[in-house]
Protein backbone atom coordinates (compact mmCIF):
# COMPACT_ATOMS: atom_id res chain seq x y z
CA UNK A 1 0.00 0.00 0.00
CA UNK A 2 1.51 3.72 -0.59
CA UNK A 3 1.58 5.36 1.74
CA UNK A 4 0.42 9.42 1.90
CA UNK A 5 4.06 11.45 2.02
CA UNK A 6 4.01 13.60 5.22
CA UNK A 7 7.25 14.65 5.34
CA UNK A 8 10.52 14.47 3.00
CA UNK A 9 14.14 14.04 4.01
CA UNK A 10 15.35 16.04 1.67
CA UNK A 11 13.09 19.85 3.11
CA UNK A 12 15.23 21.87 0.34
CA UNK A 13 12.90 19.64 -2.18
CA UNK A 14 9.97 22.55 -0.54
CA UNK A 15 11.55 25.49 -1.83
CA UNK A 16 12.31 23.80 -5.06
CA UNK A 17 8.82 22.71 -6.01
CA UNK A 18 7.73 26.04 -5.00
CA UNK A 19 10.12 27.95 -7.08
CA UNK A 20 9.06 25.34 -10.05
CA UNK A 21 5.43 26.02 -9.56
CA UNK A 22 6.26 29.68 -9.75
CA UNK A 23 8.54 29.84 -13.23
CA UNK A 24 5.17 27.91 -14.54
CA UNK A 25 3.12 30.48 -13.06
CA UNK A 26 1.72 33.58 -16.03
CA UNK A 27 2.20 36.30 -13.69
CA UNK A 28 5.36 35.30 -12.16
CA UNK A 29 6.63 35.87 -8.73
CA UNK A 30 9.27 37.50 -7.43
CA UNK A 31 11.74 35.54 -4.71
CA UNK A 32 10.56 37.56 -2.07
CA UNK A 33 6.64 37.17 -2.83
CA UNK A 34 7.43 33.35 -3.04
CA UNK A 35 8.98 33.57 0.10
CA UNK A 36 5.83 35.35 2.12
CA UNK A 37 3.54 32.91 0.23
CA UNK A 38 4.93 29.69 2.41
CA UNK A 39 3.64 28.81 5.39
CA UNK A 40 6.68 29.79 7.43
CA UNK A 41 4.82 29.00 10.88
CA UNK A 42 6.11 27.16 13.60
CA UNK A 43 4.14 24.44 13.05
CA UNK A 44 4.79 24.07 9.42
CA UNK A 45 8.39 24.66 10.06
CA UNK A 46 8.50 21.89 12.30
CA UNK A 47 6.49 19.51 9.70
CA UNK A 48 8.43 19.83 7.01
CA UNK A 49 11.79 19.59 8.88
CA UNK A 50 12.88 16.16 9.59
CA UNK A 51 13.52 15.42 13.30
CA UNK A 52 15.84 12.97 14.64
CA UNK A 53 16.56 12.34 18.35
CA UNK A 54 19.71 10.19 18.72
CA UNK A 55 19.34 8.61 21.48
CA UNK A 56 15.96 6.96 22.88
CA UNK A 57 15.98 4.39 25.70
CA UNK A 58 13.72 1.08 25.44
CA UNK A 59 12.09 -0.97 28.53
CA UNK A 60 13.36 -4.48 27.79
CA UNK A 61 10.40 -5.59 27.88
CA UNK A 62 9.33 -3.53 24.64
CA UNK A 63 7.22 -5.38 22.30
CA UNK A 64 7.50 -8.16 24.78
CA UNK A 65 4.92 -6.91 27.39
CA UNK A 66 1.96 -5.30 26.47
CA UNK A 67 2.36 -2.19 29.05
CA UNK A 68 6.07 -0.97 26.91
CA UNK A 69 3.81 -1.69 23.26
CA UNK A 70 5.09 1.01 21.18
CA UNK A 71 2.41 1.00 19.19
CA UNK A 72 0.03 1.82 22.19
CA UNK A 73 0.18 4.70 24.85
CA UNK A 74 2.79 3.42 27.17
CA UNK A 75 4.44 4.99 30.39
CA UNK A 76 7.60 5.79 28.23
CA UNK A 77 8.81 9.06 27.39
CA UNK A 78 8.68 7.60 23.79
CA UNK A 79 6.28 5.62 21.72
CA UNK A 80 4.80 5.65 18.22
CA UNK A 81 1.76 7.21 19.26
CA UNK A 82 3.60 10.41 21.14
CA UNK A 83 6.12 10.77 18.24
CA UNK A 84 3.18 11.22 16.28
CA UNK A 85 1.73 13.81 18.43
CA UNK A 86 4.95 15.58 18.82
CA UNK A 87 6.10 15.58 15.21
CA UNK A 88 9.24 13.18 15.90
CA UNK A 89 10.24 11.79 13.09
CA UNK A 90 12.90 9.16 13.67
CA UNK A 91 15.46 7.75 16.40
CA UNK A 92 18.31 5.67 17.70
CA UNK A 93 17.08 3.14 19.64
CA UNK A 94 19.34 2.29 21.93
CA UNK A 95 20.43 -1.54 23.15
CA UNK A 96 21.81 -0.03 26.54
CA UNK A 97 23.52 -2.51 28.95
CA UNK A 98 24.54 -1.46 32.31
CA UNK A 99 28.02 -2.36 33.52
CA UNK A 100 28.44 -5.18 35.38
CA UNK A 101 31.76 -7.85 36.35
CA UNK A 102 34.13 -8.32 33.53
CA UNK A 103 34.47 -12.08 33.85
CA UNK A 104 33.07 -14.77 31.53
CA UNK A 105 29.25 -14.54 33.21
CA UNK A 106 29.28 -10.94 33.04
CA UNK A 107 29.81 -10.78 29.51
CA UNK A 108 27.80 -13.50 28.69
CA UNK A 109 25.04 -11.49 30.51
CA UNK A 110 25.50 -8.32 29.11
CA UNK A 111 25.34 -10.14 24.94
CA UNK A 112 22.11 -12.08 26.49
CA UNK A 113 20.48 -8.50 27.26
CA UNK A 114 21.79 -6.76 24.52
CA UNK A 115 20.25 -9.19 22.17
CA UNK A 116 17.04 -9.17 23.65
CA UNK A 117 17.05 -5.06 23.09
CA UNK A 118 18.23 -5.32 19.50
CA UNK A 119 14.60 -7.98 19.30
CA UNK A 120 12.00 -5.76 20.66
CA UNK A 121 13.77 -2.86 18.24
CA UNK A 122 13.35 -4.62 15.35
CA UNK A 123 10.48 -6.54 16.43
CA UNK A 124 8.79 -2.84 16.57
CA UNK A 125 9.14 -2.39 12.90
CA UNK A 126 7.97 -5.78 12.33
CA UNK A 127 4.65 -5.39 14.07
CA UNK A 128 3.91 -1.57 12.88
CA UNK A 129 5.78 -1.78 9.33
CA UNK A 130 2.96 0.77 8.38
CA UNK A 131 4.33 3.20 10.99
CA UNK A 132 7.84 2.89 11.21
CA UNK A 133 10.33 1.32 9.21
CA UNK A 134 14.06 0.58 10.32
CA UNK A 135 17.16 2.01 8.66
CA UNK A 136 20.71 0.35 7.56
CA UNK A 137 21.77 3.63 5.96
CA UNK A 138 21.44 7.12 5.34
CA UNK A 139 19.35 6.32 2.21
CA UNK A 140 17.17 4.05 3.75
CA UNK A 141 17.07 6.67 6.06
CA UNK A 142 15.83 9.14 3.64
CA UNK A 143 13.25 6.41 1.74
CA UNK A 144 11.15 5.68 5.08
CA UNK A 145 11.42 9.49 6.03
CA UNK A 146 9.66 9.95 2.57
CA UNK A 147 7.15 7.77 2.97
CA UNK A 148 5.46 9.27 5.88
CA UNK A 149 6.95 6.83 8.09
CA UNK A 150 8.84 7.05 11.11
CA UNK A 151 12.50 5.69 11.00
CA UNK A 152 14.28 3.22 13.89
CA UNK A 153 17.85 2.68 13.72
CA UNK A 154 19.87 1.02 16.67
CA UNK A 155 22.74 2.89 18.94
CA UNK A 156 24.73 0.83 21.05
CA UNK A 157 25.32 2.28 24.87
CA UNK A 158 27.98 0.57 26.43
CA UNK A 159 31.16 -1.75 24.58
CA UNK A 160 30.77 -3.71 27.93
CA UNK A 161 28.42 -5.80 25.89
CA UNK A 162 31.27 -7.09 23.02
CA UNK A 163 32.89 -8.20 26.22
CA UNK A 164 36.71 -9.12 24.92
CA UNK A 165 35.26 -10.49 21.38
CA UNK A 166 35.87 -8.09 18.42
CA UNK A 167 33.76 -10.69 16.30
CA UNK A 168 30.66 -9.27 18.12
CA UNK A 169 31.34 -5.92 16.86
CA UNK A 170 30.58 -7.04 13.03
CA UNK A 171 27.91 -9.14 14.07
CA UNK A 172 26.12 -6.36 16.25
CA UNK A 173 26.52 -4.25 13.10
CA UNK A 174 25.25 -6.47 11.00
CA UNK A 175 21.95 -6.64 13.56
CA UNK A 176 21.68 -2.71 12.78
CA UNK A 177 23.65 -0.94 15.24
CA UNK A 178 25.40 2.07 13.47
CA UNK A 179 27.08 3.72 16.87
CA UNK A 180 28.81 2.61 19.89
CA UNK A 181 29.11 4.22 23.31
CA UNK A 182 32.88 3.00 24.39
CA UNK A 183 31.73 3.08 28.24
CA UNK A 184 29.24 3.61 30.19
CA UNK A 185 29.40 4.45 34.06
CA UNK A 186 32.30 2.22 35.15
CA UNK A 187 35.40 1.18 32.99
CA UNK A 188 34.95 -1.37 30.91
CA UNK A 189 37.64 -2.68 28.88
CA UNK A 190 37.44 -0.54 25.94
CA UNK A 191 38.70 2.66 28.19
CA UNK A 192 38.07 4.87 30.88
CA UNK A 193 33.97 6.41 31.72
CA UNK A 194 33.55 9.93 32.97
CA UNK A 195 32.19 8.24 36.11
CA UNK A 196 34.09 5.33 37.73
CA UNK A 197 32.23 2.98 40.02
CA UNK A 198 32.99 2.27 43.05
CA UNK A 199 31.15 -0.46 43.32
CA UNK A 200 32.88 -1.91 40.69
CA UNK A 201 36.06 -1.22 42.71
CA UNK A 202 36.89 1.62 40.01
CA UNK A 203 39.90 3.87 40.42
CA UNK A 204 39.81 7.53 39.00
CA UNK A 205 41.54 5.92 35.60
CA UNK A 206 42.14 2.32 34.60
CA UNK A 207 43.46 2.62 31.47
CA UNK A 208 44.72 6.33 31.27
CA UNK A 209 42.23 6.64 28.61
CA UNK A 210 42.13 4.04 26.07
CA UNK A 211 43.49 0.68 26.46
CA UNK A 212 44.99 -1.49 24.13
CA UNK A 213 41.97 -3.59 23.10
CA UNK A 214 40.10 -0.16 23.23
CA UNK A 215 42.01 0.64 19.80
CA UNK A 216 41.10 -2.80 18.76
CA UNK A 217 38.19 -2.17 18.93
CA UNK A 218 37.55 1.31 17.35
CA UNK A 219 39.82 -0.29 14.01
CA UNK A 220 36.93 -2.31 14.04
CA UNK A 221 34.20 0.01 14.19
CA UNK A 222 36.10 2.60 11.47
CA UNK A 223 36.10 -1.08 8.54
CA UNK A 224 32.58 -1.51 9.39
CA UNK A 225 31.14 1.54 9.61
CA UNK A 226 30.00 1.87 12.79
CA UNK A 227 30.29 5.21 14.61
CA UNK A 228 32.77 5.62 17.92
CA UNK A 229 30.60 7.57 20.34
CA UNK A 230 32.50 9.29 22.72
CA UNK A 231 30.18 10.55 25.62
CA UNK A 232 30.12 9.19 28.74
CA UNK A 233 34.01 8.45 28.31
CA UNK A 234 36.72 9.97 30.40
CA UNK A 235 38.17 13.22 28.74
CA UNK A 236 41.30 11.09 28.23
CA UNK A 237 39.54 8.43 26.22
CA UNK A 238 37.40 11.00 24.21
CA UNK A 239 40.72 12.98 23.61
CA UNK A 240 42.18 9.85 22.30
CA UNK A 241 39.42 8.24 20.89
CA UNK A 242 38.40 11.31 18.29
CA UNK A 243 42.31 11.81 17.60
CA UNK A 244 42.79 8.18 16.68
CA UNK A 245 39.64 7.14 14.94
CA UNK A 246 39.90 7.22 11.31
CA UNK A 247 36.04 8.24 11.07
CA UNK A 248 34.97 11.46 12.73
CA UNK A 249 33.27 10.49 16.06
CA UNK A 250 29.66 11.38 17.54
CA UNK A 251 28.53 12.30 21.26
CA UNK A 252 25.42 10.84 21.21
CA UNK A 253 23.98 12.76 24.13
CA UNK A 254 26.15 15.32 26.19
CA UNK A 255 26.16 18.94 27.14
CA UNK A 256 27.86 21.89 27.41
CA UNK A 257 30.84 21.96 30.49
CA UNK A 258 31.01 25.79 30.74
CA UNK A 259 27.05 26.09 30.90
CA UNK A 260 26.75 23.15 33.24
CA UNK A 261 29.96 21.74 35.20
CA UNK A 262 28.24 17.95 34.92
CA UNK A 263 31.13 15.81 34.35
CA UNK A 264 29.38 14.39 31.81
CA UNK A 265 29.27 17.29 29.80
CA UNK A 266 31.80 18.61 26.99
CA UNK A 267 34.57 21.64 27.37
CA UNK A 268 35.64 24.04 24.96
CA UNK A 269 38.68 21.55 24.02
CA UNK A 270 36.78 18.39 23.51
CA UNK A 271 34.00 20.48 21.69
CA UNK A 272 36.41 21.73 19.36
CA UNK A 273 38.29 18.15 18.78
CA UNK A 274 35.03 16.49 18.02
CA UNK A 275 34.50 19.33 15.16
CA UNK A 276 38.08 19.10 14.13
CA UNK A 277 37.25 15.08 13.40
CA UNK A 278 34.36 16.09 11.33
CA UNK A 279 32.07 14.99 13.67
CA UNK A 280 28.65 15.99 15.43
CA UNK A 281 28.03 16.87 18.98
CA UNK A 282 24.36 15.92 19.87
CA UNK A 283 23.33 17.86 22.96
CA UNK A 284 21.22 16.46 25.38
CA UNK A 285 18.15 17.63 26.70
CA UNK A 286 18.63 16.02 30.25
CA UNK A 287 17.58 17.92 33.63
CA UNK A 288 20.32 17.67 35.07
CA UNK A 289 23.56 18.38 32.21
CA UNK A 290 21.55 21.51 31.29
CA UNK A 291 21.38 22.80 34.70
CA UNK A 292 23.58 21.10 37.41
CA UNK A 293 23.32 21.29 41.17
CA UNK A 294 25.64 19.01 43.01
CA UNK A 295 23.38 18.73 45.65
CA UNK A 296 20.09 17.33 44.03
CA UNK A 297 21.52 14.40 42.25
CA UNK A 298 22.47 12.49 45.98
CA UNK A 299 18.88 13.91 47.38
CA UNK A 300 17.06 11.95 44.22
CA UNK A 301 18.83 8.64 44.92
CA UNK A 302 18.27 8.73 48.43
CA UNK A 303 14.28 9.40 47.80
CA UNK A 304 14.42 6.71 44.96
CA UNK A 305 16.56 4.24 47.24
CA UNK A 306 13.44 4.82 50.02
CA UNK A 307 10.72 4.80 47.53
CA UNK A 308 11.80 1.50 46.08
CA UNK A 309 12.85 0.09 49.48
CA UNK A 310 9.68 0.72 51.08
CA UNK A 311 8.20 -1.25 48.14
CA UNK A 312 9.90 -4.65 49.00
CA UNK A 313 12.13 -3.95 45.77
CA UNK A 314 16.04 -3.84 45.37
CA UNK A 315 15.98 -1.31 42.77
CA UNK A 316 14.24 1.78 41.14
CA UNK A 317 11.90 0.79 38.25
CA UNK A 318 10.74 4.48 37.16
CA UNK A 319 7.60 2.59 35.25
CA UNK A 320 6.89 1.04 38.99
CA UNK A 321 7.81 3.02 40.92
CA UNK A 322 7.46 7.02 39.64
CA UNK A 323 3.96 7.35 40.49
CA UNK A 324 4.55 6.27 44.16
CA UNK A 325 2.51 9.37 46.12
CA UNK A 326 6.04 9.77 48.64
CA UNK A 327 8.21 9.73 45.45
CA UNK A 328 6.28 12.34 43.91
CA UNK A 329 5.34 14.56 47.07
CA UNK A 330 9.12 14.25 47.34
CA UNK A 331 10.54 14.86 43.54
CA UNK A 332 8.07 18.32 43.66
CA UNK A 333 10.12 19.19 47.25
CA UNK A 334 13.08 18.18 45.54
CA UNK A 335 12.05 20.59 42.23
CA UNK A 336 11.21 23.88 44.44
CA UNK A 337 14.74 23.73 45.51
CA UNK A 338 16.52 23.07 42.32
CA UNK A 339 14.40 24.31 39.62
CA UNK A 340 14.26 22.04 36.71
CA UNK A 341 15.83 23.19 33.40
CA UNK A 342 13.12 24.18 30.46
CA UNK A 343 13.73 24.28 26.92
CA UNK A 344 15.22 27.63 26.71
CA UNK A 345 17.96 26.32 29.18
CA UNK A 346 18.07 23.88 26.66
CA UNK A 347 18.74 25.87 23.60
CA UNK A 348 21.14 27.73 25.35
CA UNK A 349 23.48 24.88 25.35
CA UNK A 350 22.68 24.45 21.56
CA UNK A 351 23.35 28.04 20.57
CA UNK A 352 26.55 27.79 22.88
CA UNK A 353 28.08 24.53 20.86
CA UNK A 354 26.82 26.24 17.90
CA UNK A 355 28.76 29.76 18.62
CA UNK A 356 31.61 27.64 19.33
CA UNK A 357 31.95 24.80 16.54
CA UNK A 358 29.75 25.72 13.70
CA UNK A 359 26.25 24.71 13.04
CA UNK A 360 27.02 22.05 11.03
CA UNK A 361 28.69 19.94 13.90
CA UNK A 362 25.55 19.97 16.00
CA UNK A 363 22.47 18.26 17.02
CA UNK A 364 19.61 17.67 19.23
CA UNK A 365 19.29 14.53 21.78
CA UNK A 366 16.56 13.46 24.45
CA UNK A 367 17.89 10.64 25.74
CA UNK A 368 14.30 10.29 27.15
CA UNK A 369 13.67 7.09 29.62
CA UNK A 370 17.57 7.07 30.41
CA UNK A 371 17.28 10.19 32.49
CA UNK A 372 16.26 12.79 30.16
CA UNK A 373 13.36 15.20 30.38
CA UNK A 374 12.99 19.14 30.91
CA UNK A 375 10.24 21.20 31.75
CA UNK A 376 8.54 21.57 28.03
CA UNK A 377 10.27 18.76 26.65
CA UNK A 378 9.75 15.51 28.89
CA UNK A 379 8.14 13.50 26.09
CA UNK A 380 7.92 12.69 21.91
CA UNK A 381 5.14 14.29 22.13
CA UNK A 382 6.59 17.77 23.01
CA UNK A 383 8.77 17.68 21.03
CA UNK A 384 7.47 20.63 18.54
CA UNK A 385 8.74 23.21 21.82
CA UNK A 386 12.15 22.72 20.95
CA UNK A 387 11.77 23.81 17.35
CA UNK A 388 10.00 26.88 18.46
CA UNK A 389 12.88 27.81 20.81
CA UNK A 390 15.07 28.02 17.80
CA UNK A 391 12.54 29.63 15.49
CA UNK A 392 11.69 32.41 18.36
CA UNK A 393 15.66 32.81 18.47
CA UNK A 394 15.72 33.29 14.52
CA UNK A 395 16.94 29.99 13.27
CA UNK A 396 16.11 29.37 9.61
CA UNK A 397 14.59 26.74 8.17
CA UNK A 398 17.51 25.56 7.06
CA UNK A 399 19.63 26.17 10.19
CA UNK A 400 16.77 23.55 12.02
CA UNK A 401 16.72 21.54 9.71
CA UNK A 402 20.80 20.91 10.29
CA UNK A 403 20.89 20.60 13.82
CA UNK A 404 17.82 18.25 13.88
CA UNK A 405 19.15 15.87 11.69
CA UNK A 406 21.41 16.80 8.29
CA UNK A 407 24.25 17.07 10.38
CA UNK A 408 23.86 13.36 11.62
CA UNK A 409 22.97 12.14 8.84
CA UNK A 410 25.80 13.88 7.13
CA UNK A 411 28.58 12.02 9.70
CA UNK A 412 26.73 9.06 8.80
CA UNK A 413 27.32 9.30 5.39
CA UNK A 414 31.44 10.67 6.35
CA UNK A 415 31.62 7.30 8.61
CA UNK A 416 30.17 5.05 5.44
CA UNK A 417 32.40 6.30 3.50
CA UNK A 418 35.68 5.44 5.39
CA UNK A 419 34.20 2.31 5.88
CA UNK A 420 34.09 1.95 2.47
CA UNK A 421 37.74 2.88 2.09
CA UNK A 422 39.18 0.23 4.71
CA UNK A 423 37.46 -2.34 3.20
Amino acid sequence: MELPIKRHALTGMVSAFAIMIAGCSEQGSSDNEMAAAQDNSVEAIHERVITLDTHIDIHEDMTFDPIYDPGTDTPQQVDLNKMEAGGLDSGFFIVYVGQGPRDEAGYALAEEKARRKFSAIRRMTEHYPDRIGFAHSPDEFDAIAASGRKVATIGIENGYVIGRNLDLIEEYYNMGARYMTLAHNGHNDICDSATPLERLGDEAEEHGGVSEFGYKVIDEMNRLGMMVDISHVSINCMMQATEYSKAPVIASHSGVWELSKHQRNLNDEQLKAVAASGGVVQIVGLDGFVKHYPEKGPEVAALREAVYTAAGDSEWDGAKHATDPAYVAGMEAINAKYPPANVSDFVDHIEYAVNLIGIDHVGIVSDFDGGGGLSGWNSAAETMNVTAELVARGYTEEEIAKIWSENTLALWRRVDAVAATLQ
